[in-house]
């Protein structure tokens, strides 16, 4: 139980300001359960808890209340309503057995008027609620955000991994057939391994996803022109069974850049890869390479239909997708993440000629 003069608000208030808030003070009493004021209500009063324990709560939507703070002993509450004259935004109920003091509208203003030590110190106390209430609705508001993407990585895992493992199942039950040729099982075993390679790829993007900026990873000096001949090696092997052919426009230039091969690597396949998505009856794909200054730019052209009017303004956004039949929308997410670790900038735009264009910058030491 705790007398008026000994609350938050008013402790250490000079004797005769006391003496006459003392005069204009009543106590109520409101048994368990009971409701002090209903949301809506007008504020006709501020109240301070002298015993017991009250709620406050809102209806945020449909179904019950949601608490959105309790208050004890010495504490206040209710005064919100009656500076700004709006109905109460919420209702208050007794958790148990409550006795209260009550102040008036009309009087608690006239008092705030004559004592500018209450008014500074009731100002004080809505500000550090304030805070308060903003810190826990961010808690909130990021917790949610979390638990929506968890959600949308586990639709997406769902949803592209169906695909993949309906041509596994089909072609495992094709290669068992008693009465399936060697061709047959040859290219039954073949889909098997591009679908489970193409799994690997979507797992390890989520993964690689997931970690975000604790990834790291060392940077080493080597020669562009090499890294580009041996991407190109590789890459190229892999995209003529899709009828796509990679050229060069110019020669990467001979410049010694301070890059992880692997990861960089994996942001060019990405460019390919999409590029060869946009093409699905073939065509080529051209690589242009160009030294401004002290930055390095590499662009992949195709020939496709371009960028979506509906994605251009979240190309690198996690999740953004559109017109894929599969695919988790986190792969120029994870290439602007791995470029902006090798302090550089990704960009993506539609080509005059027709087409897209996907590139990125690196920096260059002086002199090089």
């Amino acid at each position: 139980m705790v007398p008026l003069e000994s609350s938050k608000l008013f402790l250490n208030l000079p004797l005769r300001e006391m003496a006459d808030l003392s005069q204009v003070v009543r106590e109520l009493e409101f048994s368990a359960g009971s409701v002090i004021f209903r949301e809506g209500d007008s504020g006709d009063g501020m109240y301070i808890i002298k015993d017991g324990q009250v709620e406050i709560a809102s209806t945020l939507g449909p179904g019950e209340p949601c608490q959105l703070s309790r208050f004890g002993p010495g504490e206040h509450f209710g005064e919100m309503a009656v500076l700004d004259e709006a109905p109460r935004s919420a209702t208050a109920i007794a958790s148990g057995p409550t006795v209260v003091y009550f102040i008036e509208r009309d009087v608690l203003c006239k008092l705030l008027e004559c004592m500018p030590g209450l008014a500074v110190r009731l100002l004080r106390e809505i500000s550090r609620r304030l805070r308060n209430f903003n810190q826990q609705y961010v808690r909130e508001v990021l917790e949610s955000e979390r638990l929506a993407l968890v959600g949308r990585f586990a639709s997406s895992i769902v949803h592209d991994l169906k695909s993949p493992l309906n041509v596994i199942s089909l072609s495992s039950e094709m290669a068992a057939m008693a009465t399936s040729t060697p061709r047959a099982r040859a290219i039954s075993t073949e889909r098997i391994r591009r679908q489970v390679e193409r799994i690997t790829n979507m797992v390890n993007e989520l993964l690689e996803f997931a970690r975000g900026s604790q990834t790291s990873f060392i940077l080493a000096r080597v020669s562009y022109a090499d890294f580009v001949n041996q991407f190109l090696e590789e890459t190229r092997h892999e995209a003529q069974p899709k009828g796509i052919s990679i050229e060069l426009e110019n020669p990467p230039p001979n410049v010694s850049v301070r890059i992880n091969p692997p990861r960089l690597a994996r942001v060019l396949h990405n460019f390919v890869n999409n590029a060869s998505d946009a093409m699905p009856a073939g065509g080529c794909i051209y690589l242009h390479f160009q030294v401004d200054g002290n930055r390095l730019l590499t662009e992949v052209r195709d020939c496709g239909g371009g960028i979506a009017p509906e994605i251009a303004g979240r190309l690198f956004q996690a999740f953004a997708t559109h017109g894929k039949d599969n695919g988790t929308g986190l792969g120029l997410s994870i290439c602007k993440k791995i470029i902006t670790d090798h302090c550089g900038c990704v960009f993506g735009r539609n080509a005059p000629q027709g087409g897209a264009i996907f590139g990125f910058t690196l920096p260059l030491e002086a002199g090089e």
